[in-house]
């Protein structure tokens, strides 16, 4: 048996888990689109799509799109992201989910856990998210789509490993869509999925997730069930 003394790490999708911002991406990507002088992609289809680095989205929601176009797209979805936040309050546009923060600070006071962040956001996107929620300090590391390949390439997993200091046996990522399940599974690392985001909870299951929570309250649970496996495994 092993021991369970080690740390844990625990590693965070943001948008769709910790973060409600689809409000804030259907009207980012309504503005690229017109930036180019086409009509959005149906709300359903661009939700379907978050969680992917911004070029892979929207390569995945235009495919006839060329390059130059899909750039277009890319800092035409950032302008228009950071000027809504700039316009509107980012705690009501972009709340965190319902007993995300009681998790995480529960999380953040045991000695036996690290808390780290893997996101499609980019760098700036991510810094000022916690920067709005006061959640700058919570995560010891935090990786996002700026220095690493598109979900669900495992890039980010290894990178927050190597920075905590955790085996891939020692992790549980924790994400609402398959691309933070399949990103988990090529990591080696357990996974639990949330309902509550962009993906069904089937699709988590079928992608590979330990478990599926409906709640946060659920997650401490949920937790302890795959350290459990880990540990007797």
């Amino acid at each position: 048996m092993k021991s369970d003394l080690r740390p844990k790490l625990v590693i965070f999708d943001v948008d769709g888990t910790l973060i409600d911002s689809q409000g804030h991406i259907v009207a980012s990507m309504a503005g690229a689109y017109r930036a180019i002088g086409q009509a959005p992609p149906a709300r359903e289809r661009v939700l379907s799509i978050v969680g992917l680095s911004l070029p892979v989205a929207m390569a995945r929601l235009s495919p006839d799109l060329e390059g130059a176009q899909i750039a277009t797209l890319v800092e035409a979805y950032k302008d228009t992201f950071g000027d809504l936040r700039r316009r509107n309050d980012p705690l009501a546009a972009s709340p965190l989910y319902p007993g995300a923060r009681d998790q995480l600070t529960a999380l953040s006071k045991r000695t036996d856990v690290l808390l780290g962040v893997a996101t499609g956001k980019s760098r700036r996107g991510l810094d000022a998210l916690l920067e709005t929620h006061a959640l700058t300090d919570w995560f010891v590391t935090t990786q996002v789509a700026d220095d690493h390949p598109s979900k669900p390439h495992p890039s980010m997993l290894f990178s927050a490993l190597a920075e905590a200091g955790v085996t891939a046996a020692d992790a549980v990522m924790i994400g609402d869509t398959e691309y933070d399940i399949a990103m988990a599974g090529a990591a080696d690392i357990a996974s639990i999925g949330v309902s509550w985001g962009y993906h069904a909870a089937d699709t988590l299951h079928a992608t590979g997730a330990a478990l599926v929570i409906d709640g946060f309250a659920q997650l401490p649970a949920a937790l302890d069930a795959v350290w459990k496996g880990v540990i007797d495994g």
